[in-house]
């Protein structure tokens, strides 16, 4: 999709399909009373003929408006005029405003929804939700399909996006910035939506190496299992022991700054099928166990993004990839494995792997000396229950990065929650014949899980992004979701625009 921004009037833009919005009562924005004007009334005649309000998300398409250049004005209601405009409704406006143009079959259109005014919010961060959202409107996996596009309607190619001249530059500014993030969400989607039998830990990381290809500040590595014995990492390598296909740990490096600028280290879990190993799941949905590797495909979607911007960080992403099966020479319930840190972890629960991946990479992380690590994983159905599709958890060690994730996730549209990590929960994880055992039993189980991981990261500034919930949608939407690259990128952004950053030798 092709994005430009524009400051001719609403009714003399040349393009298949304008977008206006108009409020509840049908009380004018500025577009569409230039729309109705242009029209001699016939707009407003047409909208009341089909008694369209304006509610919130509602729409109605108009063809061939007399008097209006556009093929086609689509209305969108914005909701009460008389409640100020939340940056939430504003992006549930923009998502319906989204699919309903990506559904029109026009071939370009034209956005007017930056008009409206929304709280603590400019004229770069409109444009660059209208980018995202028209981005995840149009998205469509058809890797797998013999005929891929058939019997879909395709996307608008070209939109422009209005602006009075003097946002213009603001305008461009966010169209740049959503054209990268919509980017880097596409890939972890893709990357998720692929199944199993081809999205392995080898294609993940063969994935990895294109993107370091196309950007030449990102290098590439990735460690097998030779490497990883080596370094200790009897965790991780616990994990793979089921499968056929080899573990790997992918490693993605952006240097955007000086060395002595102290990197940015996201870890992503990528388990990229989960059969719960020999404490199997149950069969009914086990095919979205191939959304398990979710954590990694965002943190390498993140790392797609931030690389296109050329943002000036230093940003580390690992991902430990492998599959989680039954086999022979699988590991029990029972088992003690000795992670790279040094510590014995008792496994009651084989289907608990995912922490069992992520302590390794997170002691890996160290030789980085990093500023901060936020690891994110599919790791709780626990959390799912706790915060539903809505929010991921958050759980941290160092409560400004706490917050700034928080303020990312409401900036991006791609919440988070902060869930408690107290002393009090450790105490679940006690083993009577290891350091630690993997499972806290079954109360509080996305909070015992962080504190596993906790454990890993006393060293560090951290945090953990528990995505089992907002990775992905199940049911007739069934698919990735991307998130929580928006969030990742935000506080990327965000990080740019920060005054002070803790220099720390290279690793």
């Amino acid at each position: 999709m092709e994005f430009n921004t524009t400051t001719t009037d609403a009714p003399r833009i040349r393009t298949g399909c304008l977008v206006a919005g108009v409020f509840e009562g049908r009380d004018a924005t500025p577009a569409y009373q230039a729309l109705d004007a242009a029209s001699g009334g016939k707009l407003d005649a047409i909208a009341r003929k089909s008694r369209f309000r304006g509610d919130a998300g509602k729409h109605l398409q108009v063809h061939a408006l007399d008097g209006v250049t556009a093929d086609s004005v689509l209305i969108v209601g914005c909701g009460p005029k008389k409640e100020a405009m939340t940056a939430a409704r504003y992006l549930k406006i923009a998502g319906a405003a989204a699919r309903a143009t990506a559904g029109t079959g026009a071939r370009s259109a034209a956005w007017s929804l930056g008009e409206i005014d929304v709280a603590d919010r400019d004229m770069e961060w409109k444009s660059r939700v209208a980018v995202e959202r028209l981005g995840d409107a149009a998205y469509h996996f058809d890797a797998m399909r013999s005929d891929p596009g058939k019997d879909r309607t395709p996307p608008p190619g070209r939109t422009s996006i209005a602006a009075p001249r003097r946002h213009r530059e603001a305008a461009a500014a966010g169209i740049a910035t959503g054209q990268a993030i919509a980017a880097g969400v596409s890939l972890a989607r893709d990357l998720g939506n692929l199944p199993g039998n081809v999205c392995t830990p080898s294609h993940l990381a063969d994935q990895a190496r294109a993107l370091a290809a196309r950007h030449g500040k990102v290098t590439f590595k990735a460690l097998d299992e030779a490497r990883m014995k080596r370094l200790g990492m009897g965790s991780l390598l616990s994990v793979a022991r089921g499968s056929r296909q080899p573990p790997r740990l992918i490693v993605l490096e952006y240097r955007g700054a000086p060395r002595s600028h102290a990197p940015i280290v996201l870890v992503g879990k990528g388990v990229t099928f989960d059969s719960g190993g020999i404490s199997i799941k149950p069969s009914a949905t086990m095919d979205e166990m191939k959304f398990d590797m979710c954590g990694a495909a965002s943190v390498i979607g993140a790392m797609e993004s931030c690389a296109t911007l050329e943002l000036p960080l230093n940003v580390v992403a690992l991902a430990p990839a492998c599959e989680n099966l039954p086999d022979g020479n699988a590991s029990k319930p029972g088992d003690i494995v000795t992670t790279m840190a040094g510590r014995t972890v008792e496994v009651l629960n084989t289907d608990a792997e995912g922490r069992l991946i992520l302590c390794d990479a997170l002691t890996y992380a160290e030789r980085y000396k990093p500023d901060v690590v936020i690891d994110v994983a599919t790791l709780t159905g626990a959390c799912v229950i706790a915060l539903g599709a809505h929010a991921s958890g958050l759980f941290s060690n160092h409560q400004p990065l706490a917050d700034a994730l928080l303020a990312a996730g409401e900036h991006a549209g791609d919440r988070a929650w902060q869930m408690p990590l107290w002393d009090e929960y450790a105490e679940q994880l006690k083993s009577n014949f290891a350091d630690v055992a993997n499972i806290g039993g079954r109360e509080a189980g996305a909070v015992t899980a962080a504190s596993f991981l906790a454990k890993f990261a006393s060293g560090q500034r951290w945090a953990h992004l528990d995505v089992a919930g907002t990775a992905w949608r199940s049911g007739k939407e069934k698919g990735a979701t991307g998130r929580p690259v928006g969030l990742l990128c935000q506080y990327l952004l965000d990080r740019t625009r920060a005054a002070d950053r803790t220099p720390a030798p290279a690793a």
